[in-house]
């Protein structure tokens, strides 16, 4: 599975600030076309992010363009940019947002290098509610659009995030079942730290691999609650060997194989984040 846990959001029309990206560490950088560029400003923002990246790659271990959906104009000279960038080594891949059906995901890979990498945005009723056989279908990562998806469906975003709890349960499950790694949505209050935590902490409870981060305090944050801790790792180490020696239980709860296989996948997220 692809490893991201704080892929980063910097607007398509600032690539002056990838430079910078490197300081706060995200595992990813996604330069976003789609949503942080007016439509008056689209052409011109291509045209930079294609100079900077062809300039300078980010020092971040994956670079991402986040293209403009499939339905609108700007789409395919998106794809024909992001195909020259990931041929010249300078991008990984390209973020596919209000991904809603598999053709969509295949006429992408067909257009791109082999090997590019494809994340795929669940955001909209259709995509939610398809979310099984879009994660099926093979993008190497898909992300939940909170706000997008509230607007398609005429919901009313809320602190507390209720309106949204069965979609972005529904496409954690579908990722899981597929194999992909889910990225949670975004936290818009991007100075709210503890409203970031809350939500961050929930979402890896559902069992989202990492968080969309807009703003580089974010990162951090994400890492941390992404990442077991010293005394997560040390309970896991303590179910396995509680059952390796036929011990039932610990700590007063019960151990049983899928403890143990919880506790393993613990360990192997630890020791991908090392």
């Amino acid at each position: 599975m692809l490893r991201l846990r704080n892929p980063l959001f910097v607007p398509g029309g600032r690539p002056g600030l990838l430079p910078k990206v490197a300081r706060s560490a995200p595992d990813a950088v996604f330069v976003d076309l789609e949503d942080a560029v007016p439509p008056g400003e689209k052409e011109t923002a291509r045209k930079l992010v294609v100079e900077a990246l062809t300039s300078a790659r980010p020092e971040v271990a994956l670079a991402f363009v986040r293209i403009n959906p499939v339905d609108t104009s700007w789409h395919d000279l998106d794809v024909a940019a992001c195909a020259g960038l990931i041929g010249g080594g300078t991008l990984d891949g390209v973020v596919l947002p209000k991904y809603e059906h598999a053709g969509q995901l295949l006429t992408l890979r067909a257009a791109l290098p082999p090997g590019a990498l494809v994340v795929g945005g669940l955001e909209t009723g259709l995509g939610v509610a398809d979310s099984r056989p879009l994660c099926a279908a093979g993008p190497d990562a898909i992300y939940f659009g909170a706000e997008d998806f509230a607007l398609d469906v005429g919901g009313r975003r809320t602190p507390g995030g209720q309106e949204v709890l069965f979609a972005r349960s529904q496409v954690v499950l579908a990722a899981a079942l597929a194999g992909v790694t889910a990225l949670d949505q975004a936290v818009v209050s991007v100075r709210d730290s503890e409203a970031f935590r809350v939500d961050a902490e929930a979402g890896r409870d559902l069992g989202f691999d990492g968080k969309i981060c807009l703003h580089p305090e974010q990162v951090a944050m994400a890492a941390r609650i992404y990442t077991p801790s010293a005394a997560e790792v040390a309970h896991a180490e303590a179910v396995i060997a509680a059952a390796a020696t036929g011990v039932g239980v610990l700590d007063g709860a019960m151990v049983d194989a899928v403890h143990v296989r919880m506790a393993e996948a613990v360990l192997v997220r630890a020791g991908e984040s090392a």
